[in-house]
C-alpha cells in the first residue's frame, strides 16, 4: 500500500504525469457529453421515450449503476479540475520573468479562462445533481418519481435557472473547443498537417454540444415543450 501511495505521489508530482490526468479524464468527459446529450434529446421524442430512458439508467445493476456513474465521473471532473489548477500554478511558480512575446501572453489568458470555466463546470455538476436528483426546488417535489419528462419541464420553467443553464454550458463549451484540442497534443497526436482539422473538429464538437444541452431549457421555457 505504501508503494502505491508514494508511485501516486510520484505520478502527480510530476508535470507529465498531470497533464495525463488532464487528459485521460478529460476523454471520459468528452465521451460522456455526448452520450448524456443523446438521452437528454429523447426530450424531443416524448415522454414515454424519455420516461423510458431515465427508468433504464436508474434501474441498471439494480439502481446501483446510475450511482456508480455518479461517483465516477464527479471524481474524473474534480481530478481534471484539480489537475488542472495545479499545473496552472506550477507554471506561474516557475516563471522567472516576464512575458517576452504576444503569444506567450494569449496562451495565459487561456489558461485563466480554463480554469474559470472548469470551477464554472464543476458548480453546474453540484447544482444539478441538487436540482434533479435532490429535487431541492419545493416544485420539482410535486412530481411524480416516475415522470423525468415532467420534471425537466417544470424544473425548467423559472428563467433563472434556464439563464444559469445557458451560462454554465456556454463556459462548458468555451472549455470544450480548447481542451479537446489540448488532448490530442498532449497525447502525441497533433501535429502541424493535423492542427486545423483537430481546430475544426473541436470547435464543431463544442457547437454540437452547446446547441443540444441548452435547447432543451430554451424549449421548456418558450412553451415548445409541453408538460
Amino acid at each position: 500500500m505504501n508503494a502505491l501511495t508514494r508511485c501516486l505521489d510520484t505520478y502527480w508530482s510530476s508535470s507529465i504525469g498531470k497533464k495525463l490526468i488532464v487528459a485521460i479524464t478529460g476523454i471520459v468527459l468528452v465521451l460522456f457529453l455526448a452520450g448524456h446529450l443523446s438521452g437528454n434529446l429523447l426530450m424531443y421524442v416524448g415522454r414515454e421515450a424519455f420516461n423510458e430512458y431515465a427508468h433504464f439508467l436508474h434501474t441498471m445493476l439494480h439502481g446501483a449503476g446510475v450511482w456508480i456513474a455518479r461517483v465516477v465521473l464527479l471524481t474524473m471532473l474534480v481530478l481534471h479540475v484539480a489537475a488542472t489548477i495545479s499545473l496552472t500554478r506550477s507554471n506561474r511558480a516557475a516563471r522567472k520573468q516576464p512575458y517576452q512575446c504576444k503569444s506567450t501572453i494569449q496562451a495565459s489568458k487561456s489558461s485563466r479562462i480554463m480554469i474559470v470555466s472548469g470551477l464554472t463546470i464543476l458548480a453546474f455538476v453540484v447544482f444539478h445533481i441538487l436540482h434533479y436528483t435532490v429535487r431541492v426546488d419545493p416544485s420539482l417535489a410535486k412530481i411524480g418519481a416516475n415522470d423525468p419528462y415532467g420534471m425537466v419541464i417544470v424544473g425548467f420553467k423559472n428563467p433563472l435557472v434556464v439563464l444559469f443553464y445557458v451560462i454554465a454550458m456556454s463556459l462548458l463549451c468555451s472549455h470544450l473547443s480548447h481542451g479537446i484540442a489540448s488532448i490530442f497534443q498532449t497525447l502525441g497526436l497533433r501535429s502541424k498537417k493535423a492542427q486545423g482539422l483537430i481546430r475544426q473538429f473541436s470547435l464543431a464538437y463544442s457547437f454540437a454540444i452547446w446547441a443540444g444541452f441548452i435547447s432543451i431549457p430554451i424549449a421548456a421555457l418558450t412553451g415548445f415543450l409541453k408538460f
